[in-house]
């Protein structure tokens, strides 16, 4: 039986919300899987990502094969990182270390993002008001 660690759409429409499951590569999209591992909600800012990190590795490690989006949300929450950093031999406390200056970069870059986000929106406010105020004053 060929395994994927893919997503099952849950929730409302145009509300989704997803599960990440370990299901049989025959089974429907939506139909029956193995085991839960994780959820996942496009639709907060950032997006809501929560995965079982000891599952996911136990499913990887044993064969699974994730889909391109749940390999995308693996390899973001640095558990793809801590695959590889194991295979390679190196000990708990090396791996623990480098994964937690992954996150940190991540949570840094994530940052980052935001507040040009933020600027953006500012300077877009700051625009409208000039046009607002040119155009009373004509």
């Amino acid at each position: 039986m060929a395994v994927k660690l893919r997503l099952r759409r849950m929730g409302k429409k145009r509300q989704p919300i997803y599960k990440l499951v370990a299901a049989d590569s025959r089974s429907p999209r939506d139909g029956k899987f193995i085991e839960a591992i994780g959820l996942y909600n496009p639709k907060t800012d950032p997006a809501t990502v929560e995965i079982k990190e000891s599952r996911a590795l136990y499913w990887l490690g044993v064969g699974a094969q994730p889909t391109l989006t749940v390999k995308n949300l693996l390899s973001a929450q640095g558990i793809l990182l801590k695959k590889e950093l194991t295979k390679k031999g190196l000990k708990e406390d090396e791996v623990a270390a480098k994964v937690e200056d992954f996150k940190k970069m991540k949570d840094a870059n994530l940052a980052a993002k935001m507040k040009k986000k933020a600027d953006k929106k500012k300077s877009k406010k700051a625009l409208e008001k000039e046009k607002s105020q040119s155009a009373s004053e004509a």
